[in-house]
């Protein structure tokens, strides 16, 4: 039976990572979190004082992006892929508001794009591969054999991101997500550079009223159904 790729694009806080390490475990394939490797780099920008308060040194950025290495370790006792950034394990620390309220500037800027593309593209030779991110199934991979396009209403991911962050700990507020949910949404789909969008042959899931189990369901039998025609 042969192997596919599946590219999951959409818009933030609409669980495509979820579903994509589900679809993975599921299927046997690797996972690839590619919002994960943007907000990689939006921590080492932040670390290096590349950003004064939301203002971005875009010089400083690209003078130092040969220097950035991204990878994924496999964490067995959480059964899950972990971010490194030049070997240091920093899946802890790019989930926060504040490196969530800098990343989308990140992703607009044409050599970073450019560089994780390559490195997305290089993980996907051998197929075998779920990956998600905003603009895979359209510029990544254009002929993924499965592209699916997640939505959701921005009330529902702000509740949705609101309650993660809470259980983590952190101190912040609905309005404040919500806020966040809007301007990214605003930054992915007026980007210059590959902004978001659906291609022409993804199959759409809005998942404002599905569950978890209901979505993975469904994204499980199309998957299966392409690979059977392999």
């Amino acid at each position: 039976m042969g192997k596919i790729i599946i590219a999951i694009d959409g818009y933030s806080s609409c669980g495509k990572s979820t579903l994509a390490k589900q679809l993975a475990k599921a299927l046997g394939y690797i996972y690839v979190d590619t919002g994960a490797m943007y907000r990689a780099v939006a921590y080492y920008a932040n670390q290096h004082g590349f950003f004064d308060k939301n203002a971005l040194s875009v010089l400083k950025l690209l003078e130092a992006l040969p220097k950035i290495n991204i990878t994924f370790s496999f964490n067995p006792q959480l059964n899950k892929s972990e971010t490194c950034l030049n070997g240091e394990n920093i899946e802890q620390y790019i989930r926060t508001i504040e490196i969530s309220n800098q990343v989308s500037k990140i992703a607009q800027i044409k050599e970073v794009r450019e560089k994780m593309v390559d490195l997305q593209r290089a993980m996907g030779e051998q197929k075998g591969l779920v990956m998600d991110g905003r603009d895979i199934g359209s510029v990544v991979f254009p002929k993924a054999e499965l592209k699916l396009f997640m939505t959701a209403s921005p009330e529902i991911r702000a509740k949705r991101r609101y309650d993660e962050l809470i259980a983590k700990g952190d101190k912040v507020s609905f309005e404040e997500v919500l806020t966040n949910i809007t301007l990214r949404d605003n930054d992915d789909t007026t980007r210059s550079e590959n902004p978001l969008i659906k291609a022409d042959d993804a199959v759409v899931i809005d998942n404002s009223n599905l569950t978890q189990d209901e979505q993975y369901q469904l994204a499980l039998k199309l998957a299966k159904d392409c690979i059977a025609q392999k």
